[in-house]
């Protein structure tokens, strides 16, 4: 009799233990999913902020330079689309960005008052101070996913997490390659810079 109900006290101090283990780890789950679509709005109200940005540095250099109605077009576009914007979508805006910017850059450089212009180069500091947000913003959602896919994946917790999809990395690895020249868009797979040593 006292054997049946240590073994009855046994199991149920399992099941205790096991409900609790859900719990904690739905509720992880669900606080790392929240996080990511917190930062994930972060990083798009970061890269708005930067479009705008842009848009006054283009009122600043079309003074100077005639800019194309596609370009002003374009800005316009792309921050209409911002806010509701998937991981994926941020990364096509993303590029897209930052090529206007470096349209922009090329006229900049073209114009020795434009380059040397206060506004010019405090709209420009202002840009890059954006940048490493986004950066420091991105850092911290792929985090995120990176311990919400684990946990997703992982066993037990995989259990708890069966009805979950995976989430989507932001990735800017193309424009990051390619600004740092490992990257042309030429070729399938980013190249090694190559190094003469001397």
């Amino acid at each position: 009799m006292m054997i049946a109900s240590l073994s009855v006290l046994f199991f149920l101090g399992l099941l205790l233990a096991a409900a609790i283990y859900s719990i904690i780890t739905f509720n992880r789950l669900q606080s790392l999913r929240n996080g990511a679509d917190a930062t994930l709005s972060q990083i798009r109200v970061a890269m708005k902020k930067r479009l705008d940005t842009i848009d006054q540095l283009v009122d600043s250099v079309k003074s100077y330079a005639s800019f194309e109605r596609q370009t002003l077009e374009k800005i316009i576009q792309i921050r209409s689309g911002i806010l509701s914007a998937g991981p994926m979508e941020l990364a096509k805006i993303e590029g897209e960005s930052r090529g206007i910017l470096g349209k922009i850059q090329v006229v900049a450089e073209s114009y020795p008052d434009l380059k040397t212009s206060e506004t010019v180069i405090n709209t420009m500091n202002t840009i890059r101070d954006v940048e490493d947000e986004i950066a420091r913003q991105r850092y911290t959602y792929n985090n995120i996913i990176q311990e919400f896919n684990t946990m997703r994946d992982t066993f037990p917790s995989r259990l708890i997490a069966a009805g979950m999809s995976k989430l989507d990395y932001l990735s800017f690895e193309e424009d990051e390659l390619r600004h740092a020249g490992y990257y042309t868009g030429d070729e399938e797979e980013p190249h090694r810079p190559e190094v003469a040593w001397k």
